[in-house]
């Protein structure tokens, strides 16, 4: 681990963990500041079309995590 970390590691448990929450915040903040790139954009709206037009094709969330699962067993 980087020299410079060390002292972030003795701070108390609950202090490392919103130490962490806080880092994840400051990162989401600056994707929510970033613009969709049109091509995204394009793709999350042609994806939601198909979903609306065949809602059957989905799949929940428990199987989503089955199929995950039994790919890694």
């Amino acid at each position: 681990m980087n020299a410079e970390f060390a002292p972030l590691l003795k701070l108390a448990r609950a202090e490392r963990i919103q130490l962490v929450e806080d880092l994840w915040d400051s990162i989401a903040q600056e994707d929510a500041q970033s613009p969709v790139p049109d091509w995204k954009r394009d793709e999350l709206r042609r994806r939601k079309e198909r979903f609306a037009a065949h809602p059957a094709s989905g799949r929940t969330w428990e199987q989503v995590k089955q199929r995950a699962r039994s790919q890694h067993d």
